[in-house]
């Protein structure tokens, strides 16, 4: 976040110069009271405040590629082409959706940020990319530091997990349009890939090995339905305990929990075995995501019965009475990213894997097919 929004809202010079003239009122004469940006609701002062808490924040993600400070107009990467033979740069955008709605109501604003660069970094590493950087964009009804601080707090402790720099962003202050405690936050993220190791559907052959990695829980899809069937018409409360979570963790503890970024791990990932395409399963599921990286000439098979989904997934089906179609083609049903590597290599990914502490299993293989994902078998349910 390098600055807050501070165009002015009506036409003239923008500036905040008292206005002194005088105007005669029952025979009175009164000074006319100026109007100040701060009476639209739009504080500079505690936009700038916001940003000096959370420059030492930013400093850590900082890579050598990185020039200049936070606070600038423009974040500056000088990219070095010597390492590279024949560079491909890749962007994403993306946000976190109504998960901010749970976070607003619990109070708790330092971890939606790190499901942000998340959703921005995986899609990024989908195509074989290195995040290089990120810029976030915070839209509130009211800067409050404390709260602004935060957010971006966990934006940087995302940006270090994934490697990537921080380089900026925007804070805006959208009195009358959100509520004093609202806000949205989007992040754009920019990486780099050889051209020759681009990952995708051109690589998929038949009879390749396709693995998954275990999410941390919803991550960042399908939270309006979420909030539907739990929290809506009052059905449940946020401070419940639920023993299967784990530790006794309330349903908010649980929604709240940070989506799992793999960005440096598929990275290495590339470099132990032959990567053909990663799927990073976000909203569609394993069904619409997977589909993505295959070839119109094969289907990949996926075996239910290879994993179990974790228990916040059943609490939303069964109190939802949601179909299993339904749940499948909207979260992530436990699976976060899937791999899909040369068969001699499924082995020596699951041990790779495990050595970075990330549960994985052989869900499924490619077969000759016309582009679909066929799921199988079922889900083991206690």
């Amino acid at each position: 976040m390098t600055h807050v929004d501070e165009r002015p809202t009506g036409g003239g010079s923008g500036t905040n110069t008292p206005d002194k003239r005088l105007w005669s009122a029952g025979g009175r004469t009164a000074r006319r009271r100026t109007v100040t940006y701060a009476d639209a609701g739009v504080s500079i002062h505690a936009g700038e405040q916001a940003v000096a808490m959370l420059k030492s924040k930013v400093k850590r993600t900082t890579r050598p590629e990185v020039m200049g400070d936070l606070g600038g107009f423009a974040g500056l990467f000088k990219l070095d082409m010597s390492k590279y033979k024949e560079p491909v740069l890749a962007s994403s955008t993306d946000g976190v959706g109504t998960k901010l709605v749970i976070a607003q109501t619990m109070g708790i604003h330092d971890t939606v940020g790190i499901d942000l660069v998340a959703m921005v970094v995986d899609d990024l590493v989908a195509c074989g990319a290195e995040p290089l950087f990120l810029l976030d964009y915070i839209a509130c009804g009211e800067v409050v530091p404390d709260r602004i601080s935060e957010i971006g707090a966990g934006i940087a402790d995302g940006c270090r997990y994934a490697g990537c720099a921080l380089l900026g962003g925007e804070t805006a202050e959208h009195p009358g349009v959100l509520r004093p405690d609202e806000y949205d936050i989007s992040g754009t993220g920019v990486g780099v890939v050889e051209h020759d190791a681009i990952l995708g559907k051109h690589r998929v052959e038949v009879g390749d090995a396709v693995i998954a990695l275990r999410s941390s829980g919803l991550h960042s899809n399908g939270y309006s339905l979420v909030r539907h069937v739990l929290l809506g018409a009052g059905r449940m409360r946020l401070d419940t305990v639920f023993d299967e979570f784990g530790h006794q963790r309330t349903l908010g503890e649980e929604l709240l929990t940070p989506t799992k970024i793999y960005a440096r791990d598929c990275l290495d990932l590339m470099k132990e075995c032959d990567l053909r395409a990663l799927a990073h399963i976000t909203g569609g599921g394993v069904p619409g995501n997977l589909s993505r990286v295959l070839p119109d000439n094969a289907d990949a098979v996926v075996d239910r019965s290879t994993w179990r989904p974790q228990p916040i997934f059943e609490l939303v089906r069964e109190k939802g009475r949601i179909e299993d179609p339904e749940m499948e083609s909207t979260f992530n049903m436990g699976v976060g990213m899937i791999a899909i590597v040369a068969p001699a290599d499924a082995d020596r990914t699951l041990a790779f894997l495990a050595g970075r502490g990330i549960e994985s299993w052989q869900l499924g293989e490619v077969v000759e097919g016309t582009g679909s994902v066929q799921m199988v078998g079922s889900h083991t349910r206690g």
